[in-house]
């Protein structure tokens, strides 16, 4: 379970036997998303608020080079 990063007390990872489209999980406490990492749809939620969704995306977004680059290394090798 590769930790891509963390940011906020946010673990931004991927399984290893992974499938696409590239997508990214990310967890804090209980908390849990996946995310699409090219279309940015929100695939997956448990026990977020839609501030906390936006903020994720907008990591998401903000990462989407470093999350993509991690993702064909791992997976492309």
């Amino acid at each position: 379970m590769p930790t891509v990063l963390r940011i906020d007390g946010y673990r931004f990872f991927f399984f290893s036997d992974e499938h696409t489209p590239e997508h990214i999980h990310i967890e804090k406490g209980d908390s849990y998303a996946r995310i699409e990492i090219e279309s940015l749809k929100v695939t997956d939620t448990y026990n977020l608020n839609s501030k906390e969704l936006k903020k994720l995306v907008s990591l998401v977004t903000k990462n989407k080079d470093k999350l993509k680059g991690t993702w064909d290394e791992y997976f492309k090798q």
